[in-house]
């Protein structure tokens, strides 16, 4: 006999344009696993509603008049507990998608994405999946990172043993686990073992983050 079928993921949109909204209703709404809780137009409205509604993942337009989706990710990721934020964008590789991650953005939808990629997107991130590559948050990292790394961000790397740090290192270069294990002689676990210490000593909710952190420290630089 199986049990009872899993409740529908709760997600709440928040876009000041009602045409972006509703395409993302459409799409989200549609599949059985899914289920739209709630729209906004503002990010302040997105903040009371989250509060209110207590959705799995909020998807967020990071361009808004007012508080922006920047201010408001960030206000959301630091409740607790905490949606998973996926932000949405009319460019991926911009300042503004960089920004959304720092905040602690899961990942990020350009605005003309089709309804498959939308779902796949949105069920990953559910999942507690990073949906980007390493590769592409070096080459917003390396676009955007500040020059000098903040005296507090060099401060933590101490936190981290030198394997860690190894670790790190290559895993911001956009290596995978396999690269990092072939490149150091270690063998793949021991690689994810390393790198959920070092996730857990920094506070770091996800490998996209690691990569952010290893350019703005300084373990890792543009161009090196």
């Amino acid at each position: 006999m199986s049990g009872e079928p899993a409740a529908p993921y709760r997600v709440l949109l928040c876009d000041d344009q009602e045409l972006i909204r509703t395409g993302l209703r459409m799409v989200i709404g549609s599949q059985p696993d899914l289920m739209v809780v709630g729209e906004a137009a503002d990010a302040h409205t997105a903040l009371e509603l989250c509060a209110e509604l207590r959705p799995d993942l909020v998807l967020m337009d990071i361009r808004m008049p007012g508080l922006d989706g920047l201010a408001a990710t960030r206000e959301l990721c630091s409740r607790s507990p905490a949606p998973k934020v996926l932000v949405v964008t009319t460019f991926d590789l911009d300042e503004y998608a960089y920004g959304a991650l720092r905040a602690g953005a899961a990942g990020f939808l350009v605005k003309d994405a089709v309804g498959e990629e939308i779902l796949v997107t949105v069920r990953a991130v559910l999942r507690g999946e990073v949906m980007m590559a390493p590769s592409a948050v070096r080459r917003m990292v390396e676009r955007f990172v500040l020059p000098a790394a903040p005296a507090a961000e060099r401060d933590r790397l101490a936190l981290l043993t030198g394997r860690e740090r190894e670790v790190l290192a290559l895993v911001a270069q956009g290596l995978t686990n396999g690269e990092v294990a072939a490149r150091l002689f270690l063998g793949e676990t021991t690689v994810k073992t390393h790198l959920g210490r070092v996730l857990g000593k920094l506070d770091l909710r996800d490998r996209v983050h690691a990569v952010i952190f290893a350019y703005e420290s300084g373990l890792v630089t543009v161009g090196g």
